[in-house]
């Protein structure tokens, strides 16, 4: 198990990063969300000019929409489910057609009390950085309660795209 992580200083601090670095290429970011309910969009907002950047999100809690907007498969959401890798990753495909973004952030997991089973605990969540070439996913299984699960999320995808912006 990861150990959660990310207090609000950290994660502000990993958003300006973020921010940076999309401004320095002249990009854009959109969000694809379900276990954080929004939080990746809004803690993106908290940083000025972030219209410069930012393109939007989708909260896509239930399978409809993630279907319906995203254009994630039937087939993908009744062979492997929400919290999937192949989920993640049309949700992403799905945030940068619907969003005109050169980047996208996708999570879709289990950030508890409840829901989770042997084979997808709670704390697991299934997140994808795509832009329109290569789409990567990351499986975590994050310690602590829901807020915490959900920080950890926003924080570990964070620090995934600024990675892969900086190489």
């Amino acid at each position: 198990m990861v150990t959660s992580g990310g207090n609000w200083a950290q994660l502000i601090k990993r958003a300006n990063a973020l921010a940076e670095q999309l401004n320095q290429r002249q990009q854009t970011v959109a969000t694809a969300e379900s276990c954080t309910g929004g939080g990746i969009g809004y803690l993106l907002t908290e940083i000025a000019g972030s219209s410069n950047w930012f393109n939007g999100g989708l909260i896509t809690y239930t399978n409809a929409l993630k279907q319906r907007l995203l254009g994630v498969s039937s087939e993908v959401l009744e062979q492997q489910g929400a919290v999937s890798s192949a989920c993640v990753e049309q949700m992403a495909r799905g945030a940068i057609a619907q969003c005109q973004s050169d980047w996208a952030i996708a999570v879709s997991g289990i950030a508890g009390p409840g829901g989770g089973t042997d084979e997808k605990p709670v704390g697991l969540v299934w997140m994808a950085i795509s832009d329109e070439t290569c789409c990567d996913s990351y499986q975590q299984v994050f310690a602590g309660d829901r807020s915490e699960v959900r920080l950890a999320t926003i924080d570990f995808v964070l620090k995934r795209l600024i990675e892969k912006l900086k190489k």
